[in-house]
């Protein structure tokens, strides 16, 4: 249940570091947060991982199948 509350705490960084308004801190936060929503990613269970893949996958290939309508 560790991994839980490491993935929380990585959209906190990042949503913390959008909501600055310098922009070293802005990137600074977003990259922080980033390294440790990676990191709580990778200390989730398998099948979790594999439900975000498959959603990433779905979500990019729709965008894609759109862009080749346009053509």
């Amino acid at each position: 249940m560790n991994y839980i509350l490491i993935l929380v705490l990585g959209l906190a960084f990042i949503a913390f570091g959008l909501k600055i308004q310098e922009e070293v801190y802005r990137l600074s936060g977003a990259f922080i947060g980033s390294i440790i929503l990676i990191w709580g990613f990778t200390l989730t269970p398998a099948a979790f991982q594999v439900m975000v893949e498959v959603g990433i996958v779905l979500s990019v290939f729709s965008i894609c199948v759109r862009c080749w309508e346009c053509e």
